[in-house]
């Protein structure tokens, strides 16, 4: 039925086929019957992660980009999502990129974007998280600049995001590693990302003196970096007490796709995602895992598509996934068999 499903939306541009997506799951979630008929068939029979201090209802988050506005933390509950990472969240509202910005490479189960932080402002997200219905889901928040604001200017950005959308958190992710905003992949240099880091947890410090809960503050580093820069992440990841990392996002690679070279240069720029990201991902998040104490959070993310890529992963070093081509092209009954795979030695 889902492979029936996938093949009608994929006669529809990709940003089309999404929306049109949350619709008709915002109507299913509507009718009272569906909803849990929804939730019976997708909630993982699985046990709960302790993280970060946070309770976990399952090992299966949704990446950041998926739901940049908080506007369906309730369907992704009901296919089974044991937390979602809303954003990539700016201070100020923003378009993103001209369309077409995102793009299916079938042939390598991958997708390709430059959507560019296309988000309704940090004030908006902020509204919806504030009237959420509380329940087990674990919510994120990943933010980011704005792409008007230089690099120079670049803290205060975080800054604003970070103070305004913490009290609705229950965990905050800094993303200096998105390839479609131009340069803010410099900011992942030490000097930059140290002061940046720095300035959050001082940040945070202050709310809690305040009298707010301490809340978990990650890092999302890209796939490209070279054996130096991850050196310095790890060091800066200790230095400043960060509680964890997201590895990784999107890649700029272009290697190895069964996609001709003709259509990749039609598609032109942007993030790769999917299966050809899964040993890059895999890899760099082994590299962290090795160089940061043993137990040192750490999300997962990138080319995840199946249980077993999973369980790699988990065997890696991860204390947690996220899914998102995956669940493009895997839909929720890969949700549902990573959760209730997890702590199992052998994994399909």
């Amino acid at each position: 039925m889902f492979g029936l499903l996938l093949r009608i939306l994929f006669l529809l541009p990709p940003e089309r086929a999404h929306a049109v997506t949350m619709y008709l799951l915002h109507v299913a979630i509507s009718f009272p019957i569906l909803g849990t008929l929804l939730k019976k068939t997708w909630k993982p029979k699985a046990p709960s992660i302790q993280c970060m201090g946070l309770t976990f209802p399952n090992a299966v988050g949704l990446a950041a980009g998926f739901d940049k506005d908080a506007k369906h933390l309730d369907i992704f509950e009901a296919l089974g999502f044991g937390f979602v990472e809303v954003g990539t969240v700016t201070p100020k509202p923003q378009s993103g990129n001209p369309k077409p910005r995102l793009f299916r490479l079938v042939k390598d189960h991958a997708l390709l974007n430059r959507m560019g932080f296309n988000n309704e402002g940090m004030e908006a997200m902020a509204s919806r998280l504030e009237h959420r219905r509380q329940g087990t889901l674990i919510v994120g928040v990943n933010i980011g600049k704005n792409k008007d604001t230089p690099n120079e200017q670049a803290l205060d950005d975080y800054l604003k995001c970070f103070n305004r959308l913490y009290p609705y958190a229950d965990y905050m992710v800094v993303n200096v590693s998105s390839p479609n905003t131009p340069g803010l992949r410099a900011l992942q240099d030490k000097e930059p990302l140290t002061k940046i880091m720095q300035a959050l947890m001082n940040a945070r410090a202050e709310l809690i003196r305040q009298g707010s809960a301490k809340k978990p503050l990650l890092l999302k580093i890209a796939p490209d970096l070279n054996d130096s820069q991850l050196a310095d992440v790890a060091d800066l990841s200790l230095e400043t007490g960060i509680d964890g990392l997201v590895v990784s996002n999107t890649t700029l690679s272009r290697e190895g796709l069964s996609t001709p070279a003709s259509r990749l240069e039609a598609m032109g720029n942007g993030g790769l995602s999917g299966a050809p990201l899964t040993l890059k991902a895999q890899n760099v998040m082994a590299v962290m895992a090795q160089r940061l104490p043993e137990g040192f959070p750490i999300m997962g993310v990138g080319g995840i598509m199946s249980a077993t890529d999973a369980h790699k992963r988990q065997k890696a070093g991860a204390s947690l996934v996220q899914l998102y081509t995956g669940f493009v092209y895997g839909g929720p009954a890969l949700v549902k068999r990573i959760a209730e795979q997890w702590n199992q030695n052998s994994l399909s």
